[in-house]
């Protein structure tokens, strides 16, 4: 298994059948192959930058 994501399916079919568009935005938290974690605090500043960014682009 590469990755686990299972909520952008809905969003995306819930858009199409409303003649919507939709747009997601994935992060990498935590390995599955190494096992390596992304403390609470590095995604706190990480991936709040990159909502900001997305917001700022979309």
């Amino acid at each position: 298994c590469v990755a686990v994501e299972m909520e952008s399916f809905a969003l995306f079919h819930t858009a199409n059948a409303l003649g919507k568009q939709a747009a997601c935005l994935l992060t990498i938290s935590d390995s599955l192959v190494t096992l390596a974690e992304t403390t609470p605090e590095e995604r706190q500043t990480a991936f709040t930058s990159m909502m900001k960014i997305a917001l700022e682009l979309a």
